[in-house]
């Protein structure tokens, strides 16, 4: 398993927090999604075999927040 920690902006409530762990956290070969709103940052636990960091980048920004790095 890989653990990343992004930087997303754009986050402003708890809708941003449930859209993201939700969409995030359904996609195959992600173990857990941890959104914090209060410093913009979100812990992923994923399995690479299965899904690339990438595709959950891309499955941030397809919700309209910005990753930063």
């Amino acid at each position: 398993m890989k653990e990343v920690t992004l930087n997303v902006q754009g986050m402003s409530c708890g809708h941003c927090v449930n859209s993201i762990e939700s969409n995030v956290g359904k996609m195959n070969g992600v173990e857990s999604v941890k959104v914090f709103l209060n410093t913009g940052k979100v812990d992923v636990t994923f399995d690479s075999n299965l899904v690339s960091l990438n595709e959950i980048k891309d499955e941030i920004e397809e919700q309209g927040y910005d990753i930063e790095g």
